[in-house]
């Protein structure tokens, strides 16, 4: 490991590029200097198909002037950017310093289009059709890779038009959820609840706590097994939304269903990232998103509406 952070590999690369350059001046040099016999004809004597003569002319001196420019701008551009090992640059240029120029210079020329819903509160925007209009799109740009572009989600991924919060469904939940993301574990409870029949009990009890398809008899021995549960769904399984635990008790199921689905979750766990937004969009922006999640459950504008 420690051959992958010692300074031998800059030092190696350094050493490569300059090597490489120095090959090809004196590639150059040579091929100026080298003097290769001529026949009377002007040729190197070399004859193919009968008639073809290989002849020994120069170099171009355009083209040799090409390939010292080439060397020049080579040694130049090594010196302006990064490309020798560790060393940055005279300019300290970095692909994440473009990234952050472009994205202000890019929120500074957006900014006079979000200078009207600035001040406006997420339920205010959740009723705009011209903030919506720009919501809309920031939410297929970017949160319609995982939740879909009707928001309706799929395995894993929330459904954000139903009144189904992990974390809370008020506009400040959602808007901090947006900000800074979140992180869900479920941690693996299989030595707390004990042996692979215990687990299918307790298995049982959480599909009864929604009225889907169980064992009764297996849900009642595994009723006792759910305090381990509780602490974090709660002592009715109706979760707990401080700590992004799902209610149990309406049906509704992020991961998947049934019997041998849950026991797996007892079994192994789960952790779920919803990522932080804070370094892509600007407060206002968030805000909209938030605004437009809001929406799809509170009586926000109609994609009609938006038209």
């Amino acid at each position: 490991m420690s051959d992958f952070i010692s300074d031998f590999w800059s030092h190696y690369i350094t050493f490569m590029v300059f090597l490489g350059i120095a090959g090809l001046v004196w590639l150059l040099v040579f091929a100026g200097f080298k003097k290769v016999k001529s026949a009377d004809d002007g040729s190197t004597g070399h004859v193919w198909d009968e008639d073809l003569r290989e002849l020994n002319n120069p170099l171009p001196m355009w083209w040799v002037g090409l390939f010292v420019i080439t060397i020049v701008f080579a040694l130049a551009y090594l010196y302006y950017y990064p490309g020798l090992g560790t060393y940055k640059g005279s300019s300290q240029w970095t692909s994440v310093g473009e990234y952050q120029k472009d994205k202000a210079k890019a929120l500074a020329e957006a900014a006079p289009a979000y200078a009207a819903f600035q001040n406006k509160s997420v339920e205010e925007l959740a009723k705009d059709p011209a903030a919506m209009e720009i919501a809309a799109r920031l939410f297929g740009n970017n949160c319609a890779l995982c939740h879909g572009a009707d928001a309706r989600g799929s395995k894993g991924f929330p459904n954000l038009t139903d009144a189904d919060w992990l974390h809370g469904g008020k506009p400040d939940n959602i808007v901090e959820t947006i900000t800074n993301g979140r992180i869900g574990v479920m941690p693996s409870f299989a030595e707390a609840v004990g042996t692979p029949e215990d687990a299918r009990n307790l298995a049982n009890y959480v599909l009864s706590l929604s009225g889907s398809p169980h064992d009764s008899v297996r849900a009642q021995l595994g009723k006792g097994k759910f305090v381990v549960c509780a602490a974090c769904h709660g002592a009715d399984g109706k979760g707990n939304p401080l700590m992004g635990a799902p209610n149990l008790t309406d049906n509704i199921w992020l991961h998947g269903y049934g019997e041998d689905f849950i026991i797996g979750m007892i079994n192994h766990g789960k952790t779920n990232q919803m990522p932080e937004q804070k370094g892509r969009y600007d407060a206002t922006q968030i805000k909209m998103l938030a605004a437009y999640v809001w929406g799809f459950s509170n009586g926000g504008v109609s994609a009609e509406q938006m038209k």
